[in-house]
């Protein structure tokens, strides 16, 4: 059992530990899990490869049309101009001629395959047809509006490295190359433990609270490349807490909500801190300072505040990073947006400040205004929310008028 417990009981957050080193203590714990599978194309969006993908063959494998027009031999089209067009003979097109002749023109479309003796095509535009005759305004070197063998892609071209994260894109190119399946990482699983005696599911008495939180990290989880079981929520009980955290050890990371905070019902540190390693206790963010992180049988848990702001907070800070390291999957950036601060955004120096914003254009410009940098508790101010402003724990708050970075959190990451 730690020695901190009855210290943090008594005196509460007083010492928190910064953003950067709780996340490190967090993720120096956590190991990758190893497991792969292999997926058909059509189930591997969105999956991070578990080894490197090389294309089996040239895209395209014959050299083809890049415009519609007729294929030419290049130098039969020399010093053609609008007063002296080249007049070529038409040979009709790919299924008329086996070759493109000495001064004859193949009518040709964008893809079709170039014509043996060709070189190069002229563009539709640049000609004129006269029964078996065509005239060509403009010259064109050897390999204008020709895409060559493997222009797009060439055989035994490196494609992607292990821990790309696919896109449709990339599935539309591997099958352009000849891949059917993919090596990829297995989803890294989390139990989602939602706690706390005043939670219903629905129609709240006074004193009851709609169980929201275990539902939205539930969807993060999906949301951030990972696979959610989503639990019934636990009572405030040492024996039901020890027992729910226990049933999920199986998982790659263990996430509850609520129950992390000092008061008498908080017993989620006191269990973890008793069943295994308490890493740490009360973080220096706001708003969310309540969270705590241990290791039990090698195995990460994150408990996240009851507070649904502080809540989605913690998440996207530690739950994140946790299982996307324990899936192998790479940690991006969010997305984010300049915008210029309409009003000050308050914050304490040392205390790293997550500030809801709302996105508008004013004046050809993006402004941010903050809607609240506090309220832990107003789920709203984060759902009608278009990102935060997070304000580094040396500054004493932003002034009006600054271009900030607003991050987009909520994208599919």
């Amino acid at each position: 059992m730690s020695d901190e417990r009855p210290d943090r009981k008594r005196s509460g957050f007083k010492d928190k530990t910064r953003l950067a080193a709780a996340r490190e203590r967090l993720l120096d714990a956590v190991r990758p899990h190893g497991r792969t599978e292999e997926v058909p194309l059509s189930s591997a969006d969105g999956r991070a490869l578990a080894e490197a993908v090389v294309a089996a063959r040239n895209v395209p494998h014959y050299p083809r049309a890049a415009m519609d027009g007729y294929a030419v031999r290049a130098r039969d089209t020399f010093g053609a101009s609008d007063r002296s067009p080249e007049v070529l003979r038409h040979a009709g097109g790919p299924e008329d001629a086996d070759e493109v002749p000495p001064d004859g023109a193949v009518r040709v479309h964008t893809g079709s395959e170039l014509p043996p003796g060709a070189d190069a095509v002229v563009m539709i535009e640049q000609t004129d047809e006269f029964g078996d005759e065509v005239e060509v305004f403009d010259a064109v070197a050897e390999g204008e509006n020709v895409a060559p063998v493997g222009e797009d892609v060439e055989a035994g071209q490196r494609l992607y490295d292990p821990g790309h994260r696919l896109r449709p894109s990339d599935l539309g190119l591997l099958k352009s190359v000849g891949v059917d399946t993919v090596e990829v990482r297995d989803r890294p699983t989390v139990g989602v433990i939602p706690t706390g005696e005043e939670l219903v599911q629905a129609d709240p008495e006074p004193g009851e609270v709609v169980e929201t939180n275990g539902l939205t990290v539930s969807h993060y989880v999906e949301r951030w490349g990972g696979d959610a079981t989503y639990r019934d929520v636990v009572t405030d009980d040492p024996d039901a807490l020890r027992a729910a955290v226990q049933r999920d050890l199986t998982k790659d990371v263990v996430v509850t909500t609520g129950g992390s905070s000092v008061g008498e019902r908080d017993l989620l540190p006191e269990v973890v801190s008793d069943l295994g390693e308490l890493l740490f206790h009360g973080v220096a963010l706001k708003p969310g300072h309540p969270v705590a992180v241990g290791v039990v049988e090698d195995t990460p848990v994150v408990m996240l505040p009851g507070y649904p702001v502080a809540c989605i907070i913690n998440a996207v800070q530690f739950l994140r990073p946790a299982m996307k390291t324990a899936g192998g999957l790479p940690i991006e950036g969010f997305p984010t947006t300049e915008a210029r601060l309409a009003r000050k955004i308050r914050s304490e120096p040392g205390i790293r400040t997550f500030a809801r914003v709302q996105l508008d254009e004013e004046d050809g410009e993006t402004t941010a205004t903050p809607t609240r940098a506090s309220g832990s508790g107003v789920l709203s101010s984060v759902a009608l929310a278009d990102g935060w402003v997070e304000v580094p724990e040396g500054r004493e708050g932003i002034p009006e008028g600054e271009i900030v970075s607003v991050q987009d959190w909520e994208w599919i990451a």
